[in-house]
């Protein structure tokens, strides 16, 4: 796959459907939806950016995102709920490595709307069009240890656990051990 391709793909971000979400690009409306879920400190615990201060933060980092759509180098959207039309979250590629055809997903969810089978849906959809859309031939996950509710969203998905990464990274004032999931497309597609 070349970047190019990538680049068009995701500078038109599409919008994914699932039974219960519409995953869509992140736009500045959506800043109260997020701020509630991004001002927590239980949300970002196991991730690498700290909670948000202010609905002013969050609304500069919506317009920064609105300049990465249009470049073509961001792939997240935010996870809406069809019923509420709320945003309740994000989904997506983290990393996309065009030369070995392979990508990393991420997702985060409202803790007000966790345990309904949200994030599991919506990563399916993005990891669904990974493989069908962009040809990828391996999709992984990462989490931090300790964050066993991400870990049970990525057995739903049937990826398989690879391992754990000692310390791996140094985030908030201390190093993080770091487990890797993974699929490959044909285990994938044989499991939906």
């Amino acid at each position: 796959m070349k970047k190019e391709t990538v680049y068009k793909v995701f500078s038109q971000m599409p919008t994914l459907k699932t039974e219960r979400l519409s995953l869509r690009p992140m736009h500045i409306i959506d800043a109260e939806d997020m701020y509630d879920y991004a001002k927590r400190a239980d949300v970002t615990e196991y991730l690498l950016w700290s909670p948000h201060t202010s609905i002013s933060y969050t609304k500069d980092y919506l317009r920064y995102i609105q300049d990465r759509y249009s470049l073509g180098d961001f792939y997240d959207w935010a996870i809406i709920e069809r019923d509420s039309r709320r945003m309740i979250g994000t989904c997506g590629f983290t990393r996309i490595n065009t030369a070995n055809n392979s990508g990393e997903i991420g997702y985060v969810i409202n803790p007000d709307f966790s345990g309904r089978g949200y994030a599991t849906e919506a990563a399916r959809a993005v990891m669904e069009f990974g493989f069908s859309e962009l040809d990828l031939h391996r999709i992984e996950a990462r989490f931090m240890k300790g964050n066993d509710a991400s870990l049970r969203v990525m057995d739903k998905l049937g990826m398989s656990f690879e391992g754990y990464h000692i310390d791996e990274i140094f985030v908030k004032g201390s190093y993080r051990t770091v487990g890797v999931c993974a699929v490959l497309r044909e285990k994938f597609t044989k499991s939906t």
